[in-house]
């Protein structure tokens, strides 16, 4: 083609591109973003975009005049990838623009809410992990590779819970791995980039062999068989009020007589396990959202009330196989710091015993504090109560700590190492910034908090269902618990628990959750709530919120759940597993009657 012609079609292209645009009033058509897009894109015309009809352009499937394949690739696209165009296809499902030269930054995509499956890789873009990708919770195949992107992998990738196929390898991004834990994810490879620290033990990483993390340097771990070693001790300022003063000036309690045993056990990890169930709701909710006002048929939470397939059973015991090889795994110490299995040793027990200390609260089984080290890290450490813990020896204390430690999942807060020393005992977790699940539905001394919207308490017990499943799953490592042991603790036992030598059971919990939906949907702590039969239970709820009535079909639906779950015989109730289905049943349902857009964004 000369120069001239060139230049013709290229004048021909704008008038068709101008025509499109702004012959009306009306948002721009499929055939004029695609226009659009081909003048930044394609500055050597080598996209053929000239027949009449343009679903019969080069690389492109259309239902009803709408674009939902678009297939660009191998085609020496050298220019870049403008906002305002492909990103306004919104009833795109399939994107591929791999294998070009497209450089630049990558858009906000957060407009392609039907996206299923992207294809960015081999190309030249630069800038950091699009975050807007991660509102695309319908992705399932993302693939980035083979690109010069920046910058970190951020944590809130484990949202997208419908990935299959995950590639990020060959840029230049950098900090620690994500705790993916997707069990959908079967493809995966993050090799030759710049990450660093230990590579999260979950069930799903661990499934993925040593090839998918190469040419990282700096990863450590039991997969890339390199051992996480201490970090260099970091300089800063002294700390006002270290956390060895503090334990210094607080009393110790000796109890001459041992206690049971068991029931210290007992109450100990139920106050490891309330540390772990709210992560994603502490850090995620509330954002509040329109409804259309729509009534659906109410499910009764008993139909789904069946034993579990032959499918969950082998998955359940897949998830125990890998949960025994977290077991197995070598734990480090620094001192008498123990360093959970994988975790990178980012600081020493001098440095974290001279950390600058702030009283978060104080619970039924010790005191909690907010730490910063000298590094600027920032953890929780909570300072177990020795009245509590008598009677638990060293050894019985390091193989509780052993498997809870063991346990990753995105809806639990990580344990991330322990202490023993002398009388005292503490726990090092992740700090949650945005407070506690308690707060949230409650509010603080000075203000009390309003129920929390439908939706918020129906994603609440959604993230914590999951990450209450996974406990479960994996609870031949870890002894049985209760979940909730705080001040109001009574009202969420079930009735079976109340003898002396009952031991908990995973039905124990699923009574205690079964409480805490009624708490979300009321804003009532459990002390609050009174006896009564189902009929009156929904009459109740529905008097203590402040809605107009749209939502009361949906609130019986999860209400159902929670009555399902608090039957007086452990027998009656579901298993969690059950309930999980029961809750994402639910919302499937709401998606189906009001779209995608019925559930916000929630992310941290």
């Amino acid at each position: 083609m000369s120069f001239l012609q060139y230049h013709i079609l290229h004048l021909l292209t704008l008038t068709l591109f101008f025509t499109l645009s702004f012959s009306t009033h009306s948002p721009p058509s499929d055939a004029s973003l695609l226009l659009s897009f081909k003048l930044k894109a394609d500055p050597h015309n080598k996209l053929n975009f000239t027949s009449s009809t343009f679903c019969k352009w080069q690389g492109i499937q259309c239902t009803h005049l709408k674009v939902h394949r678009l297939i660009l690739q191998n085609l020496n696209l050298s220019g870049s990838f403008p906002p305002n165009t492909l990103t306004r296809l919104d009833q795109l499902r399939v994107l591929s623009l791999q294998t070009n030269s497209l450089t630049g930054p990558i858009p906000d995509l957060s407009t392609l809410i039907n996206l299923k499956s992207l294809f960015l890789n081999h190309n030249s873009f630069s800038g950091s992990f699009p975050p807007s990708l991660i509102s695309l919770h319908r992705l399932k195949t993302l693939d980035l590779s083979h690109n010069n992107l920046t910058g970190s992998i951020p944590l809130s990738l484990t949202s997208l819970d419908r990935l299959y196929y995950l590639r990020l390898d060959l840029n230049h991004f950098n900090g620690s791995i994500p705790p993916l834990n997707q069990t959908s994810l079967k493809i995966f490879n993050i090799s030759h980039n710049n990450l660093t620290g230990p590579i999260p033990v979950t069930p799903t990483l661990l499934r993925f062999t040593r090839s998918s993390f190469l040419f990282n340097s700096r990863l450590c771990g039991e997969i890339v068989h390199r051992e996480c070693k201490p970090a260099e001790p970091f300089f800063g300022s002294a700390a006002p009020k270290p956390i060895n003063q503090i334990i210094q000036q607080q009393p110790k309690h000796v109890n001459k007589n041992k206690t049971n045993k068991l029931a210290a056990i007992i109450g100990f990890c139920g106050g490891v396990f309330v540390l772990c169930f709210v992560i994603c709701v502490i850090t995620r909710v509330v954002k509040r959202n329109r409804y259309r006002k729509k009534i659906m048929k109410p499910t009764m939470a008993s139909d789904y009330i069946a034993a579990e397939s032959a499918a969950a059973v082998m998955k359940m015991e897949e998830d125990r196989a890998l949960e025994e090889k977290v077991r197995k795994l070598q734990m480090a110490k620094s001192g008498s710091l123990v360093f959970c299995a994988g975790e990178a040793q980012d600081y020493t027990m001098e440095q974290l015993m001279k950390a600058s200390a702030e009283l978060l609260g104080k619970g039924t089984i010790g005191t909690t504090y907010k730490a910063v080290l000298d590094n600027r890290l920032i953890v929780c450490v909570k300072r177990l109560d020795g009245f509590k813990m008598t009677g638990i020896s060293k050894e019985e204390f390091d193989r509780q700590m052993t498997a809870v430690g063991g346990l990753r999942h995105p809806k639990l807060v990580a344990l991330r190492g322990f202490i023993q020393a002398k009388e005292e005992r503490l726990l090092v977790y992740d700090y949650q910034p945005n407070g506690s699940l308690f707060s949230l539905i409650h509010g603080s001394k000075s203000a009390r908090a309003r129920p929390l919207h439908w939706t918020s308490c129906l994603k609440i017990a959604e993230d914590v269902a999951q990450g209450l499943n996974y406990i479960h799953q994996a609870w031949s490592l870890v002894d049985p618990a209760l979940l909730f042991e705080e001040p109001d603790s009574v009202a969420y036992k079930a009735p079976e628990t109340h003898k002396l030598d009952h031991q908990p059971t995973s039905k124990s919990d699923i009574y205690s959750f079964g409480v805490l939906l009624v708490e979300l949907l009321t804003g009532k702590p459990p002390s609050q709530h009174p006896y009564l039969l189902p009929d009156e239970l929904v009459h109740w709820v529905r008097s203590m919120r402040d809605d107009d009535g749209s939502e009361d079909n949906r609130l019986v639906m999860l209400l159902e759940v929670a009555i399902a779950c608090s039957a007086t015989s452990p027998e009656q109730r579901p298993t969690m597993w059950q309930v999980l289905k029961m809750i994402q049943e639910i919302k499937q349902t709401v998606v189906a009657e009001d779209g995608d857009n019925a559930f916000p964004t929630l992310d941290s």
